[in-house]
Order: C-alpha cells, then structure tokens, then sequence
C-alpha cells in the first residue's frame, strides 16, 4: 500500500488489540547503506509466483523459516541459530559500533574455522527503521529479544510499551512468536502484562534453565545464581494490526519489480 494512503487506513481499521497509539512508520528514512536482504527477496519472489499462479496455495516447503533478533549484541546467539538450523535464514541487528564489530568477528571466526553461515545476515543499523523498511507484512516466524536494555529511566521506551510493538507484530506470520527474555523481574511483570491485557496475545512465562548459554548476559546472570525468565508470545490466526497492507516502499517496488520479471 503506497505511504500517502496509510493515515486513512489506520483510522478505519478495526485490531485485535487495545494500544489507541499509533506508530508512524511512513515518517522514518530508510538506515544509511540499506539495501534489501537477499533472504526476504526470496519471500517476495515467492509471493510474487503465488500471485502469478493465480493465488494458489502456496508450496510452503520452499519457504525457509525467517527469524529476526533485535538487539543482537556480540553475535553468540545469532551465530549458535544460525549453525543450529542451517535451513532457517536468521536476520540479525545490533545497533551499537562496538558490539557489531564484535559480532562481525565471531561470524568471521565461525566461517572460517567451523562452518559457513550462509543462512546469517549481521546487521549494524537500528532495528526500527530497518524493520519498517526491510520486512514484508506477515513474513517473520520469529523475533528475538533477549536481554534488552531494561530503560530503567524511560520504560515508554520498553517493547512491549512502544506503538511499534504492533508493526513488529504485522511483521509475525500467523501463529508467529516473540520470544523475550531478561533477568529483571519487573522488566518481564511488565511485558507479561502487556503481552495479555494490551496485545492480547497467548504469552507463555518460564525460566530459563540455569544450564542456557544463548547469550553473554545469559551466562554472566545465570553464573550468579539470578533467575532468567522467558516470555513466549504468540500471534493467534485471525489477528488483525493496523499494517497488515502496509509494505515500505522499497518493498513494494521490489515486489513490482518481480511481478514484472
């Protein structure tokens, strides 16, 4: 759907949800340098042949599971994924200079010393504006959250808090998840609420085994004996946001590009 019509459209819409604010995401530029992943191209060249057929069901075996983690930090979860589920294509992002230059190491490292991690991309960018810009609707399977900045001082700024929660949700396939974790119990009250009353999404809440090893954190905060919860949050089928017709217009000119093709 072009920019210019999305304020109508976000008026009119009725959501699963209870969030009246609403995110914006026509306003925000495109991160320096973007350009779009390979691995969603090859969603949009699939939809793009589904559409040509005359939208018949799609073969979903030539459809690899896409995984988004925000806030990858120094890459230990992303690279352990990626190696774990070489049929998974994983999208990584670390905002901060000094942890994406550690991040671009280790997957230096891994691929030449234990395996080539063709099915990750590591991206230094804030991950709101390249979500908006780089995410097709109904494309991700999961995201990933783990240990985020808490914002002690600002919790509007928390996930769970922020009007763009409910893009990242338009972003989720049906029965898509998001999986957050953190060791500050308030931090996870907080986002458990949120995730039932405000999202209205099935939320499931556990510890994380003290044997985990995902993260740098993980292992530091489990070293000393604080418990690690985990959130599992899930879009229902049937669920509605107010963006479910809204693709960046990079997106939508790739997938005109193709239909072209």
């Amino acid at each position: 759907m072009p920019v210019s019509n999305v304020s109508s459209l976000l008026s009119d819409q009725k959501v699963s949800h209870h969030k009246k604010r609403c995110f914006k995401p026509e306003r925000l530029t495109a991160p320096r340098d973007f350009s779009i992943p390979s691995f969603v191209a090859n969603i949009i060249e699939d939809r793009s042949k589904e559409h040509n057929q005359g939208n018949e069901q799609a073969d979903t075996e030539s459809v690899r599971p896409l995984i988004v983690e925000i806030g990858a930090g120094k890459g230990m979860h992303a690279c352990l994924y990626a190696k774990k589920n070489p049929d998974h294509d994983l999208i990584a992002i670390e905002r901060t200079q000094n942890k994406f230059t550690a991040f671009s190491s280790l997957v230096k490292s891994v691929n030449e010393e234990v395996v080539s991690l063709d099915n990750l991309l590591a991206v230094h960018a804030d991950a709101i504006p390249y979500c908006v810009h780089a995410l097709p609707a109904q494309s991700v399977d999961v995201f990933y959250l783990l240990y985020p900045n808490p914002e002690p001082k600002n919790p509007n700024q928390q996930w769970l808090n922020m009007p763009f929660f409910e893009f990242l949700l338009s972003r989720l396939k049906p029965n898509g998840k998001v999986v957050l974790a953190s060791n500050i119990e308030e931090y996870v009250d907080n986002a458990y609420n949120q995730a039932i009353n405000t999202w209205c999404l099935s939320t499931e809440r556990s510890e994380v085994p003290i044997e985990s090893k995902r993260t740098h954190f993980e292992i530091k905060y489990l070293a000393r004996g604080e418990t690690c919860w985990e959130l599992q949050m899930v879009k229902p089928e049937g669920y509605c946001t107010r963006f479910d017709n809204w693709n960046s217009s990079a997106l939508e000119g790739k997938a005109n590009d193709r239909e072209q093709d």
